[in-house]
């Protein structure tokens, strides 16, 4: 399976633990994300749309609030299959990505704020 993106990621993520109807999907994915991903309700229904036809979520139940329809998904579980597959992906590359940056800085030394100047108290013989 490709890789997910992150919105359709998190829109998976949020529909983990339980059912949601959009507009509950929307505020979590913010809180999933820490703000960085706020969701429209267009983008948020074509991505429910297209994840309902790829099989990865489905409607759960309809209830009427304030004379309002609301439309509750779930995962199914081949949208658990597919969060728990990138999330692996996503897991190993940030494991390559921090041990790439370990092998980095135990490779480089850090540079003094001020090296010792030639002929100074740090070469001087005892």
């Amino acid at each position: 399976m490709a890789a997910l993106r992150e919105p359709t990621f998190l829109i998976l993520a949020a529909l983990a633990v339980r059912p949601l109807h959009g507009y509950g999907v929307i505020q979590e994915v913010t809180t999933l994300s820490e703000g960085r991903v706020t969701l429209q309700a267009g983008t948020l229904y074509a991505a429910l749309d297209r994840l309902t036809a790829e099989g990865l979520v489905e409607p759960d139940r309809e209830e009427t609030v304030d004379g309002r329809q609301r439309r509750y998904y779930r995962l199914t579980e081949d949208g658990v299959r597919a969060l728990d597959s990138d999330l692996a992906r996503q897991l190993r590359n940030t494991a390559a990505a921090g041990e790439r940056l370990r092998q980095r800085r135990s490779r480089i030394a850090p540079h003094p704020a001020h090296p010792p100047m030639l002929g100074g108290p740090a070469t001087q013989p005892s």
